[in-house]
């Protein structure tokens, strides 16, 4: 917060910073987020470091607001934190939102493994067996 005398009053103003006014408004689906290549592509290059925001556009042929829109994006469901400090902003990925996309595909992996294990009881079965 800043602070400043207008006249015979004091004014405060909150700083503000977009990334994170944003994401208490919206709750993004993680689907949503990770539909993207690009998005993809960002999550993978926070993964491994913390990067300020033109680190994360130097990595694209696309422009910085292109990049901080994604940054955006991926910030209001939850896999990656902002932090501004002085002039820069830094990205990190906070990887614990993928459990969600995780415990989905393992439901259907497990779904998929008894139906093909079922399949394979069945062929076995029904297959005759070569006589010598």
């Amino acid at each position: 917060m800043v602070s400043f005398i207008f006249g015979n009053q004091t004014v405060s103003i909150f700083h503000f910073n977009p990334f994170l006014s944003t994401m208490n408004q919206i709750r993004r689906d993680v689907f949503q987020a990770i539909s993207d290549p690009t998005r993809r592509e960002i999550i993978h290059l926070l993964a491994r470091k913390t990067l300020n925001l033109n680190n994360v556009a130097d990595h694209f042929p696309i422009s910085r607001p292109a990049v901080a829109k994604h940054i955006r994006i991926l910030t209001e469901c939850g896999l990656v934190s902002v932090e501004t400090r002085g002039r820069e902003t830094f990205c990190q990925a906070d990887l614990k939102g993928l459990k969600e996309v995780s415990d989905w595909a393992n439901t259907y992996k497990k779904f998929w493994t008894e139906k093909l294990d079922a399949l394979e009881r069945y062929l076995d079965e029904d297959t005759p067996e070569e006589k010598p």
